[in-house]
């Protein structure tokens, strides 16, 4: 039984490309608080990242600026751990139930990435 090509390929009698888009063409309806509570962090990070920049320029202590990198890594590590469990509690969620092919392997490969 191997696999046909029509254009999508076909496995298991599932359509794999029209399921499945790139990740950069995919797109997600948030709650709008939760886009609020994100782009609030990432303002606080782009804030943080700015005084980094100042502290470079006025020529700080180097301990002064890695204290303050340290925790706008942090930050950006709080943002990803939230960003993430949205991401399984919701489109993870839904993908399981709908039976859609490949979320397990896109849930690994996403865990894999970050883990680097």
């Amino acid at each position: 039984m191997g696999l046909k090509e029509t254009g999508a390929t076909i496995m298991k009698g599932k359509r794999l490309a029209e399921e499945r888009q790139p990740d950069c063409c995919r797109t997600k309806e948030r709650d709008p608080e939760e886009d609020r509570d994100l782009i609030c962090r990432l303002n606080r990070i782009e804030g943080q990242i700015r005084g980094l920049k100042r502290m470079v320029e006025e020529k700080a202590y180097c301990p002064d600026i890695l204290t303050q990198a340290q925790a706008a890594s942090s930050a950006l590590n709080a943002f990803q751990r939230v960003l993430l469990e949205n991401h399984l509690k919701t489109c993870v969620v839904d993908d399981i139930k709908a039976d859609k092919e490949g979320t397990v392997e896109d849930l690994t490969n996403l865990l894999r990435r970050l883990m680097r």
